[in-house]
């Protein structure tokens, strides 16, 4: 194999190893933030529950003070009662008593309503507060774990790239060029094989001089159709298996 050719493949696999690494280390934050934001929504429904106790907790006593004030009319309605001497105005206070009696039993109601609604949500507060206390939990062992995952990466990044600037380096200038643009439109997959007469990169047959020059190892090759740098070793075939 032409000597510039195995200093592009290990150029080539150097890259492919920091990029896989820039990748793995590009998704750690995303992960922990949606991590966070489990154990945001989990906290946050517990205190939708707990705000909803205390809006029932506070509907009922506003029913009770509702029912203080109408005992209080009937006692004014009945105070009133024993001054008058006019029969209308006394039957018009009886109904006034009555209909204040009637009211109190539709409060008291919703008052039971109220409490059975209570106990529902205080159970609802219970469920909530176990599930947002597992979500913390697990977030902090998770985002731990994202942590030193995260430092291993870093370092393990810091030591491709040590010297990857002095593989680049061992390159020919010209050729480096080369590769380094095809990087950039093509991705990490730019030095390929021939095999079977075909590209390694687009997988296009080859014309049969392109193939001869890839036996021959004495210049570089560029695939044809996408420019691809061509190399051939002896463990690939050069012809088209029909």
């Amino acid at each position: 194999m032409l000597d510039l050719i195995e200093k592009l493949l290990i150029l080539q696999d150097r890259d492919r190893n920091i990029r896989k690494l820039e990748g793995e280390l590009a998704h750690i934050d995303p992960q922990r933030i949606g991590l966070r934001a489990k154990t945001a929504g989990a906290q946050a429904a517990l205190e939708a529950a707990r705000q909803k106790v205390k809006q029932i907790e506070s509907d009922r006593k506003a029913l009770e003070l509702e029912v203080e004030s109408k005992k209080q009319q009937i006692a004014r309605y009945a105070n009133q009662q024993l001054q008058t001497r006019k029969n209308e105005e006394y039957r018009a206070l009886a109904k006034e008593i009555d209909t204040c009696k009637e009211e109190i039993i539709k409060i008291e109601d919703r008052e039971i309503e109220l409490m059975e609604q209570a106990e529902a949500t205080q159970k609802e507060v219970a469920r909530a507060t176990q599930a947002a206390a597992e979500a913390r939990q697990l977030a902090e062992e998770q985002i731990s774990q994202l942590n030193a995952r995260e430092k291993n990466l870093q370092q393990e990044l810091a030591q491709l790239s040590s010297n990857r600037e002095d593989l680049a380096g061992a390159v020919d200038q010209s050729a480096r060029g080369r590769y380094e643009r095809l990087v950039r439109s093509k991705g990490e997959n730019v030095v390929v094989g021939v095999n079977h007469g075909v590209c390694g990169g687009c997988h296009m047959k080859l014309p049969p001089q392109l193939l001869v020059s890839c036996q021959a190892e004495k210049e570089l090759v560029a695939c044809s159709n996408c420019g691809r740098i061509l190399y051939y070793s002896s463990d690939m075939d050069l012809a088209v298996v029909d």
